[in-house]
């Protein structure tokens, strides 16, 4: 039977472990919404710079 310390570092342990995993998964969620904001950012300057032709070939 473990110990109230032990009991309390078991918890500690969990604890700390799921909030490194919640950091990480967040901070992948947070640059892959920069990567895809930068990317369509571009892309619609390059849209906008490039001549417009209206059916024409």
């Amino acid at each position: 039977m473990p110990t109230a310390k032990q009991l309390a570092d078991i918890g500690y342990k969990t604890f700390s472990t799921s909030m490194m995993l919640l950091t990480v998964y967040g901070g992948y969620l947070c640059s892959a919404r920069a990567y895809r904001y930068f990317q369509r950012r571009s892309s619609q300057r390059r849209a906008a710079e490039e001549p417009k032709t209206s059916g024409v070939l």
